[in-house]
């Protein structure tokens, strides 16, 4: 027993001797470069760089002036947003792809065709972003776009099987309500409107258009007052109280609303139906599609998340309150 027992306390010694001397030799842990926010697969997100986007986003909100507190979510919201665009270009360039200058040059117009011509430069100076920056970021965000084009929505389809169990699963969007075609005729003045009735009465509701295109105050006046086919609560609701309950061909008597003194004639209804799947088929599809490709993206970047290598710099992080620091200002 002595034996076993002497054996034993010199295996925990040897271990114990063994555990100590592996120590000593371990180098001491390194403090993080407080230059450093984050890397993704061993690129590094600098910190003047990050605190330059951050204040961007503050700057441009609508109370730039925010405690630490009030700032943290911005920080933390802006580290996944520039973690993920440089994974998603880094997966870019693996695939090799890129964007011409021209294909940059009209997504600049297709951005500045938004605005008129000093409120864009007003946008960008709310920004505090420059043309070049600018460029260069609908250039990386046109290069991620073509990743998800290539990579993963080209692997998105719609069985026939979908389409029609999201057609039965959905049909309620799909029953076309009842719906009436009218035209009208619209005056400032009681007196006119009771004018415009006798001619009606007189000359017979075939007049209508032709009195439309004269006396009518309303924007349909040129097409003879025709609203076209409308449903149920597409109108005022005084439109839909008087024409829906007429009969084709029927004039009515004089209407009051906010709008002025009407006269309707209605010319035709539709009942109420329910559309079949080929009248609907496009449109369904397009939906689906658009559904099947929001879940490839999310799942897509989910996976590529995971398997990246990704590190945050928490103390670096949490030095960051909101104003940038001198080199990060001069950065702008």
């Amino acid at each position: 027993m002595r034996s076993s027992s002497t054996a034993t306390s010199l295996l925990l010694l040897f271990t114990a001797c063994t555990l100590a001397a592996a120590g000593c030799t371990q180098p001491p842990e390194q403090q993080p470069d407080a230059s450093v926010v984050a890397t993704v697969n061993g690129e590094v997100l600098s910190r003047a760089e990050f605190e330059k986007e951050l204040w961007r986003e503050l700057a441009s909100a609508e109370a730039p002036e925010r405690t630490p507190e009030e700032v943290e979510p911005f920080k933390r919201a802006l580290v996944d947003t520039l973690v993920k665009r440089m994974l998603l270009l880094q997966l870019a360039k693996q695939h090799n792809l890129s964007v011409t200058p021209e294909e940059v040059d009209r997504q600049m117009l297709r951005l500045t065709g938004d605005y008129p011509t000093d409120s864009f430069s007003d946008v960008m100076a709310q920004g505090q972003l420059s043309l070049a920056e600018l460029r260069a970021r609908e250039s990386q965000r046109l290069i991620i776009e073509k990743l998800f084009v290539h990579h993963v929505y080209a692997r998105v389809a719609v069985t026939e099987e979908e389409l029609r169990a999201y057609f039965a699963a959905h049909e309620a969007e799909f029953q076309e309500p009842e719906q009436v075609h009218a035209a009208q005729i619209v005056v400032k003045g009681l007196d006119e409107a009771r004018r415009v009735q006798a001619q009606l009465k007189a000359g017979g509701s075939k007049k209508f258009a032709d009195l439309a295109r004269r006396y009518s105050l309303s924007a349909d006046a040129k097409v003879g007052g025709d609203l076209g086919f409308f449903p149920r609560g597409q109108m005022p609701p005084a439109f839909d109280e008087v024409v829906f309950n007429m009969r084709p061909g029927q004039v009515s008597d004089v209407v009051s609303t906010e709008y002025g003194y009407h006269l309707f004639r209605v010319i035709e209804f539709k009942p109420a139906r329910k559309r079949d799947l080929a009248e609907v088929r496009g449109q369904l599809e397009a939906r689906l599609v658009k559904l099947k490709q929001t879940e490839a993206h999310e799942a897509f970047e989910k996976e590529q998340l995971e398997k990246a290598k990704i590190w945050v710099n928490e103390s670096a992080l949490q030095a960051i309150r909101g104003r940038p620091t001198p080199q990060a200002a001069a950065a702008k």
